[in-house]
Order: C-alpha cells, then structure tokens, then sequence
C-alpha cells in the first residue's frame, strides 16, 4: 500500500515550521523555527517583524525538513499550508511558499484551517475516537470543540472576549515576566497558593462560553492597589491564584459538556496544552468524574504552532481529495468548520 507523504507549512504566527507526515500519523520531520527572542523585547509579538523573519527562514527550513526525514521533494504526494486564523502577513508567506512548491513540481494543494492542526496534533500520538470533544486553548483562541467524525468540527462554546492564552501575556507583562508569559506563570503557580481567590467568568452560566476580561481586570486592579498602597504581594500567590481561576472554569465547562455530550474521549489542543496546571487538573477531573471517557494530551513539542500537526490535519482533506487552485488566499479570521 502506498504511504502518503506530505510536506506541511505552519507561519500562522511567530513560528517558521515545515514538516512531512505519512500517513496522517507519522511524523518524518518537524523543523521549527522560533522567533520568540526577536519579539521578547517588544513583550509581544511585532507582525511586520515576524513577516521578516518568515521571508527569511521558510525556504531554508523546508529544505532542512526534506533532508531531515531524508526524501527529495520527488517522494511527497501534497503540499499542505495554514490558511488561517493568524496574522494576515505571516500567512502569505507560508501561503506564497506552498503554491510555489506545488506549482513547480505539480503538486496538489492542501489548505489546513490552524485550530483543526491543534487538535490534530493528537493524531500524530495515536488514533483519535469519536464522538470526541477538544478544548482548543492557545493565544488567540478558546474554544470546545464536538467532532462526530473525522473533519467535521461543531463548536459549542468559545471565549466572549480574551483568549486564555492572551489573558496570560497580559498578566506576565503586569508582574514582569519575560513575553510569552504563559510558562513563567505556569512555574510560578507551581510554587504559590490560591490566596486571592479571583472570580471565575461565567463559571454558572448555562453555556460553554467563557470570558477571562473580568478575571484580567480584577487581577490588575488588584496588583494596582497594592502598589498605591505600598503593600507587597507574593507573586507565587498571585500566579497560582490567576491559573486557579482560569484552570477551574475550563476544567469545569469541559467535564459539563463531555457529559452533555456523551463523548468518547477528551482532546486538550493549542499552546497552552503545555501549561502543567491544566493538563494536571484536567487528568484529575476526567479520572476521577467520567467513567467511559479517555484524555488524550499532546506531548509538549506538539502543544506549540509547528507543521507537523497541520500535516496531520491535511490527511483528512486528502483522503477527501479536498485540493484548491493557486488563488488561495490568506484568512486571517477564518473559523472553524
């Protein structure tokens, strides 16, 4: 039988990465390219910066992922890319990149929406089941996700305003932790204990939405009144506090809704899959509140923007023979469906 091969283009955002997958599932190479120091300094990431650097990077890295998993570009059968969601600049890149390739050696052309690569990231660690729910949780994005099958992505609830990831950058920058922020709380937390009990967004609302603008503002005001005052607060505290809050309400609603929804198994996706907050309490919950229901949690290395898992996603469109022409476009908005 023969193995389908296909080299996958990830520039969403401030990572460069190509890789090539067989079959959907195995990983050949995974080159990825940070850009985090270039944009540390801004505490956030520059788009125009971040386009530079892709501009710079893609064709090396591409080069480098072939060599790695030791093919030529003879032996790949589809060129998959981001379409989106992701900063409109960096997109092109990628997007100008995969047509160039597939249009030079003939190539059909795969494009892959960035959320459904978060969740198919588990696919490179073993089969996924269905009917599954995937809680979706990075920088731009929270969302839970019900699939049924295999491509078919129904979201049932998602964030009103801040992402998750985001509301962390935030609240890195105000207690003065390197950007991204994300993993410094998370060590943080590790150390402190839930002492100022901040409020957890639309905890009982009759929904699976969630809202992290009132837990950011509650934190900063109260980090701002303890300045004025001259007081002291523990920082370990207050990061262990603020992932108290936001761990809580998307353990909560996640337990809420695989129960609503009969799921087979729990699916953790995007970069803050990587916090060991989360992936603990939500192990816990799951062992400990589903009887019938498994978890699957995506190694570290896959929890970040990288290829490899958009050319697992990719695979599905492929055994669907779901190719566009050379007019693709990047979708910096693009939603999942």
């Amino acid at each position: 039988m023969k193995r389908v091969r296909i080299l996958a283009i990830e520039t969403s955002c401030d990572e460069t990465s190509v890789a090539v997958i067989e079959d959907g599932e195995k990983i050949l190479s995974n080159v990825v390219a940070s850009q985090i120091k270039s944009h540390q300094r801004f505490g956030g990431i520059v788009p125009e910066i971040a386009s530079r650097h892709h501009v710079e990077q893609i064709t090396l890295i591409a080069q480098e992922a072939l060599n790695e998993a030791n093919l030529s570009i003879e032996n790949i059968d589809a060129v998959a890319v981001t379409e989106g969601p992701g900063l409109v600049g960096a997109l092109l890149i990628g997007i100008s990149a995969a047509k160039a390739i597939a249009f030079a050696h003939g190539l059909p052309l795969i494009p892959v929406n960035h959320i459904a690569g978060h969740i198919y990231a588990n696919q490179l660690v073993r089969p996924l089941t269905f009917p599954l729910l995937a809680l979706v949780v990075s920088g731009g994005h929270t969302e839970l996700v019900l699939m049924q099958k295999d491509g078919d992505y129904h979201i049932i609830g998602e964030t009103r305003d801040d992402a998750a990831g985001e509301a962390y950058d935030k609240i890195g920058r105000v207690i003065g932790v390197p950007y991204p922020g994300g993993k410094h709380i998370d060590e943080m937390a590790q150390k402190g204990e839930d002492t100022f009990h901040f409020p957890r967004g639309m905890m009982k609302e009759n929904n699976y939405d969630f809202s992290f603008s009132g837990l950011k503002s509650s934190f900063i005001n109260r980090v701002h009144n303890a300045e004025q005052k001259g007081e002291e607060l523990n920082k370990e505290d207050l990061a262990a506090s603020f992932q108290a809050s936001v761990v809580d309400v998307l353990v909560s609603k996640t337990i809420r809704a695989a129960k609503e929804y009969g799921v087979k198994e729990i699916v953790l996706a995007g970069g803050v899959a990587a916090n060991r907050g989360l992936r603990n309490s939500l192990s816990k919950a799951v062992e400990e509140q589903l009887e019938n229901t498994s978890l699957a949690i995506p190694p570290l290395a896959l929890c970040g923007d990288n290829a490899a898992m958009i050319g697992a996603a990719a695979y599905v469109e492929y055994k669907t023979q779901h190719f566009v022409d050379y007019s693709l476009n990047a979708k910096p908005g693009l939603e999942l469906s």
